[in-house]
């Protein structure tokens, strides 16, 4: 087959001039393989997802042999029993009792939202509480109302005075800082129903970290005021930041946890909104009014449940979390000699995240090309170069694509 852009329309993709993407054919590993026979080292899980390496065989197996018997019966009306499986355990690991399945991360964060308003709807069925506190720099997803809790002057400019408008305010990082959150909150508390935020890392608003301590008081203050606090932990889920939830590391359990990409390992794609109690109670009720009416055609998809399964059985059987620390260590040490290159401002690590942050004004989008070129798969962005690698990569790997952030920086 001729691979051309004929008829394709891809993301994030200004078609004019645009060059055809190179084929990929297979991949193991960490490894992406082209049909012109290169291998390319893949420094940012694809997305973030393949958190245990390409084409795992336990992952495999698990949508061979579910693709065997139901690969999807109808949610709305059929149980399957990798669905209703998964939901017992990811309540365990995030510690929510509700597992609402998606499609998306984006859609995913589209039924928190939701779930919030009606929250409010259900107590009082005059509230008028249905705005978003979020945060300068979020980005939540690309559909509508979680472009309308994300950075717009950053990230969906054209859609501003179209999508709906809520609350920004800056992370809070002081006594000041938090002060003026309090008053916000305290200001807009009849018309705010919660607040959203990408919890320890802002990672499309440049990869910007705060602390647990600042996520913790964030926590503390949204509950004085009884908001619905939603975690966005699509990202940073399932161990990228050292824990297996970001939340965990601040010492408390948000009140609705949107989570996705490495739910599956990145075969294949699911999300899930995870809500407590406090919320699903008020959606009980002697009729329909208080149901929530939302379910995506693919919701709880048996192939996809089945996967994330497997994905959660190498999370209890291989050692994720030690591979995390090490490679946290590893970062620090490979990517310390990009600190002393020009216009490179800062290096910090999280976890398995290792960011390179460069003067503003920089043009990284070039360096896309040049390091696929050279065997290497690295989005820079802004103005920032990340690294997100799978957890089961080598010490070799690892050195291999901090040694090309180094030489292109250099270069």
């Amino acid at each position: 087959m001729d691979i051309n852009l004929n008829h394709i329309w891809l993301p994030y993709t200004q078609h004019l001039g645009a060059d055809t993407p190179p084929l990929a054919v297979d991949a193991d590993g960490c490894k992406i393989k082209l049909a012109d026979g290169r291998e390319i080292l893949d420094g940012i899980s694809s997305w973030w997802t393949a958190c245990h390496g390409h084409k795992h065989p336990h992952l495999i197996k698990a949508v061979q042999e579910q693709a065997g018997k139901l690969p999807n019966a109808m949610f709305a009306t059929f149980a399957n029993e990798p669905a209703y499986r998964l939901a017992e355990r990811l309540a365990k690991l995030t510690k929510l009792p509700r597992i609402f399945f998606s499609d998306s991360g984006s859609t995913a964060v589209e039924i928190a939202m939701k779930m919030a308003v009606q929250f409010w709807k259900n107590k009082n069925k005059h509230s008028q509480k249905a705005k978003f506190l979020h945060f300068s720099n979020s980005y939540h997803g690309d559909t509508m109302g979680s472009m309308s809790v994300s950075d717009n002057e950053r990230h969906h400019g054209q859609f501003l005075g179209h999508v709906p408008m809520q609350f920004k305010i800056d992370i809070p990082l002081d006594e000041l800082g938090f002060e003026d959150f309090e008053q916000v909150l305290e200001l807009h508390n009849k018309q705010l129903a919660g607040v959203i935020i990408e919890p320890l890392v802002q990672c499309a608003g440049g990869m910007k970290f705060h602390s647990p301590d600042v996520l913790a008081e964030i926590h503390r203050i949204c509950k004085k005021f009884d908001l619905v606090f939603i975690a966005d932990e699509i990202a940073t889920g399932f161990g990228r930041t050292g824990y297996m939830f970001a939340c965990e590391e601040a010492g408390f359990v948000p009140d609705i946890m949107c989570i996705g990409k490495a739910l599956t390992g990145g075969v294949i794609t699911l999300a899930a909104t995870c809500a407590s109690e406090w919320v699903f109670d008020s959606f009980l009720g002697e009729n329909s009014e208080n149901s929530f009416m939302h379910g995506p055609t693919y919701m709880g998809n048996a192939i996809a449940c089945a996967t994330a399964n497997a994905s959660l059985d190498l999370f209890e059987s291989e050692p994720r979390l030690e591979q995390v620390a090490k490679i946290e260590t590893l970062l620090q040490q490979f990517l310390a000699p990009c600190e002393a290159l020009k216009n490179v401002v800062d290096v910090r690590v999280k976890g398995a995240l290792g960011v390179v942050q460069l003067a503003d004004g920089i043009d990284v989008y070039p360096l896309r090309k040049t390091l696929l070129e050279q065997g290497f798969f690295i989005r820079p962005f802004g103005n920032v170069i990340y690294l997100a690698p799978p957890f089961v990569i080598t010490e070799a790997e690892l050195k291999q694509l901090c040694d090309a952030i180094f030489a292109v920086l250099k270069d």
